[in-house]
């Protein structure tokens, strides 16, 4: 491959790395602000449950819709038109003054932002070789985690100067303003043709267990990711008693740790598999180790002070992180581009019904027991889901 491809490979890479920062970014004003919120609108941990369940909901239903978008129109249209809706989205929070105001534009935000990583995942594929494709998917998907990383920061500064709605507006102008240098630069690849995808039928695969041991890896430890992102700064808040400029501090630290088990575990596969090491073999090891380090995410409640803690939770996110970059290998390992954005929004959609579940089920648990069984749950979550891959997928190789 020579070096003008090479550049902008990477180059697109950089993009979808800035576009799923961004997408973190308009998501997690809602979750760092949320104390401040819920105090002036008096909302309770299942009321503001209510409002994080509705945006679920929207990214859950329009998981398939948006993938076939990505696989029809290609990513180059196809995610400019999501990256415009989502950040529309987010905009109209800053003129809401009820829940049911907030559930409504939560949804819509939802329904823009789930098409962002089926997209990303299918520009890797037709970019990256496998033997880097773990590393690129955990370099874009670290985009989420930095963009987790600088928000506590970014926002709180923003809600002291400007107020908790302007916090809702810059980060929405961020992500109109990307669409352009992603217009000039990116171009499809591979012609994803009305035609092309036709013949690509997914209705075989659906029958396959393969397909559902992927589903299952990304249904259980998905919610995992989110509960992070939605309920930290809440917990620290509410058991850990910091205040809203220490949130704003080191709540991105776990984040950040992420980031570095993003690009760790791409790494750690990829490597494997320069030494000779089989796929099949490489993704069972990353995955193998990621499950075990994610158990002592059961340990935090109990952890005697706030740094040990928070270190105990940034063990958790980095090996969180390390799986997720061997997943989005394992989906190309697996699945064809033709269909590839459908199937990556299947995975989607059953995270989405886990994530309603589970984030329904941790505002009720909360305000009746606290949140040692919710941490306990955390925990082994992402083991039981790295089952997903033994038990079905089995061997790891294309199949369609």
């Amino acid at each position: 491959m020579d070096a003008a491809p090479d550049r902008k490979r990477w180059g697109i890479l950089a993009l979808l790395f800035f576009s799923i920062a961004i997408n973190l970014l308009d998501r997690q004003v809602l979750a760092v602000l949320a104390p401040t919120i819920r105090d002036e609108l008096k909302l309770s941990n299942t009321e503001y449950s209510y409002i994080v369940t509705c945006f679920l909901i929207g990214l859950t239903l329009a998981q398939v819709p948006s993938g076939m978008l990505i696989d029809r129109a290609g990513p180059r249209f196809g995610l400019p038109v999501l990256m415009v809706i989502w950040s529309i989205a987010n905009g109209l929070h800053s003129i809401a003054r009820s829940v049911t105001q907030l559930s409504v534009f939560r949804f819509l935000l939802g329904v823009g932002e789930c098409g962002n990583y089926s997209a990303g995942v299918k520009v890797i594929s037709q970019w990256f070789p496998a033997r880097e494709r773990a590393l690129a998917g955990g370099i874009f998907n670290s985009g989420t985690v930095i963009g987790a990383f600088f928000a506590p920061y970014l926002i709180v500064k923003l809600s002291a100067s400007f107020g908790w709605r302007m916090a809702f507006v810059v980060p929405s102008v961020l992500g109109l303003l990307w669409i352009l240098p992603w217009l000039l630069w990116y171009r499809d690849k591979q012609a994803s043709t009305s035609a092309t995808v036709q013949r690509a039928a997914i209705g075989p695969l659906l029958r396959m267990r393969q397909v559902w041991g992927a589903v299952m890896i990304r249904a259980l430890a998905g919610p995992v990711v989110h509960f992070y992102w939605y309920w930290l700064p809440e917990y620290l808040k509410r058991e850990r008693h910091f205040s809203m400029e220490m949130i704003g501090l080191y709540a991105g630290i776990p984040f950040l740790f992420a980031g570095l088990g993003n690009l760790t575990g791409g790494w750690f596969s990829g490597y494997l598999i320069g030494r000779g090491v089989p796929i099949d073999s490489a993704r069972k090891i990353a995955f193998g180790l990621c499950g075990g380090l994610c158990l002592i995410s059961a340990g935090v409640p109990l952890a005697p002070g706030e740094v040990s803690a928070m270190a105990l939770i940034c063990l958790a996110t980095f090996a969180l992180g390390a799986s997720v970059a061997n997943h989005i290998g394992l989906l190309t390992d697996l699945f064809s581009p033709p269909v590839l954005a459908r199937l990556t929004g299947l995975t989607g959609m059953c995270e989405g019904v886990v994530n309603i579940t589970v984030t329904l089920a941790t505002g009720i648990i909360v305000d009746k027991f606290g949140y040692l069984p919710v941490f306990m749950a955390v925990g082994l979550m992402p083991a039981i889901a790295i089952s997903g891959l033994f038990l079905l997928i089995r061997r790891v190789e294309r199949i369609g």
